[in-house]
């Protein structure tokens, strides 16, 4: 009876933060899979997210900035800003470089944030992080079946609005605009869409998204540091929606769900398979797994699992 309510409570747990991926990766795939914005800054956006929550809602403390103990709705609201004014700011200055050059832009934007994070210790707690978060239904937490189900349940209503939101978006004339102009922008411009203001809007509202997922995944762990959005992060998201379809919002939260049991499995076996004192050196076999994973995916199914259909969006007539 013990080991199955453990099982459960670890159960409950791993789904919600493959939830919160899910998340990050519906924000990435409105910029790449709907618009053709290549973001290698995901990163970035995930941790202004978790950062601002958290100092908007831990308690104060000696020495660092924040810590005014706001609800964590506050927190969540407020992480979504943040990281849409960022992905604004940053798509205001770069949305107009292509392909590589956008992303390596990103992906610079990304470092920085990191670096900030590390150094400035009087805002972030440096390299030590920011802990005592507080978790949604902590009173539950003794009952750690119960902990787990109610924080489950409330992500999947998260991830069930904005997937609702996110298709209603897709479905529309606003929708039909970021396809087209992923296919053809130059056929979408002249056909009098204003190009630069539907791409600036799909990136601040993926990195909103994104911003999300890090407030989420800092409450429900409880701590965050810089060394939890490093580049690696980037690139699981990335594999998540190229393995389960990139321009499929199910798809998204499909390749989230697949590739945290790799992630988690792969872990279990680092554990089971090495003696302690190589483990750390053997933690990089994960990202060997991911990677393994994505190149099969790439050579037998290129447009993921359940891949937007062919031919979708792909008739600018339909733009109006």
């Amino acid at each position: 009876m013990a080991s199955m309510s453990g099982m459960l409570a670890y159960g409950s747990g791993f789904v919600t933060l493959a939830l919160v991926s899910g998340i990050a990766c519906l924000g990435l795939n409105l910029q790449w899979g709907q618009t053709g914005l290549f973001n290698v800054g995901v990163a970035g956006f995930v941790a202004l997210g978790a950062y601002t929550s958290a100092l908007l809602t831990t308690a104060p403390v000696a020495g660092r900035l924040g810590g005014y103990g706001l609800p964590i709705v506050v927190g969540w609201t407020a992480a979504m800003l943040t990281a849409a004014a960022a992905s604004a700011c940053v798509g205001a200055a770069t949305l107009r470089l292509k392909s590589d050059y956008l992303a390596i832009t990103s992906f610079g934007v990304a470092v920085a944030v990191e670096l900030v994070l590390r150094n400035a210790e009087s805002l972030t707690g440096g390299n030590f992080g920011i802990g005592s978060i507080p978790r949604p239904f902590e009173r539950l937490s003794p009952e750690p079946v119960a902990f787990g189900l109610a924080n489950l349940l409330l992500a999947c209503l998260v991830v069930a609005g904005a997937v609702l939101v996110l298709e209603r978006l897709l479905r529309s004339p606003w929708g039909r605009v970021l396809r087209a102009v992923r296919e053809d922008e130059r056929a979408a411009s002249a056909l009098g869409k204003h190009v630069a203001r539907y791409r600036l809007e799909a990136f601040a509202i993926g990195g909103a998204l994104m911003g999300l997922a890090g407030a989420m995944q800092a409450h429900w762990v409880g701590f965050i540091s810089p060394d939890n959005y490093e580049a690696a992060l980037t690139f699981q998201i990335w594999t998540m929606l190229i393995v389960g379809g990139s321009g499929n919002n199910w798809g998204a939260l499909l390749g989230a769900g697949l590739v945290s049991m790799l992630w988690s499995a792969s872990g279990l076996a680092t554990g089971l398979l090495f003696p302690p004192e190589d483990q750390a050196r053997a933690a990089a076999l994960r990202i060997v797994a991911i990677g393994v994973l994505l190149a099969v995916m790439i050579v037998l199914r290129p447009r993921g699992l359940i891949g937007e259909r062919l031919g979708v969006s792909r008739h600018l007539p339909g733009v109006r």
